[in-house]
């Protein structure tokens, strides 16, 4: 079963902190999205989430704790699911999706990519792969930079799911 972090950018004023709305919002398809709230844009991360956020939160043990770089992927205000067993929805505001998008514009990608890549080649292939991981790893960081960039242009807020 293969897992998947969706990033979908909601307007503030159509944000609901409701488990059953966020449920919705994940469940229900692009256009059903886009005529409820409005406009509808997403991101999604395949099962490599996990190390696509080792570019951002630096790879241990040299974590850091800046707001932006650790919010790309995995951050934000986490609103718990009922049902244990399910992951939580984290919320990202419009000012904390604003200066994200102002962390990915300004990195630069090599500079993300030195300190992980060596445990990022452990876990994708080794070396003999890098050129096609480093350009995986280089495509989905052009992806969230592009869905940020639009995502504060609008104002909007960011949710973040995690879905099989």
């Amino acid at each position: 079963m293969s897992m998947y972090l969706h990033l979908r950018a909601v307007p503030p004023p159509a944000l609901r902190n409701s488990v059953r709305w966020l449920q919705r919002l994940f469940e229900d398809d692009r256009n059903t999205v886009r005529d409820r709230i409005g406009r509808h844009r997403e991101e999604v991360l395949d099962e490599q989430y996990l190390a696509q956020e080792l570019l951002y939160a630096g790879a241990p043990p040299h974590r850091t704790e800046d707001r932006p770089r650790t919010q790309v992927v995995l951050g934000g205000q986490p609103v718990f699911h009922p049902d244990r067993d399910k992951p939580p929805f984290l919320l990202l505001t419009a000012a904390q999706a604003k200066r994200v998008a102002a962390f990915l514009t300004s990195a630069d990608f090599e500079a993300l990519w030195r300190p992980a890549r060596v445990e990022l080649l452990s876990c994708h292939g080794g070396y003999a792969v890098e050129p096609e991981a480093r350009d995986t790893f280089a495509a989905a960081h052009r992806d969230l930079t592009e869905f940020y960039v639009q995502t504060a242009k609008y104002g909007d807020a960011v949710v973040k799911w995690l879905l099989a």
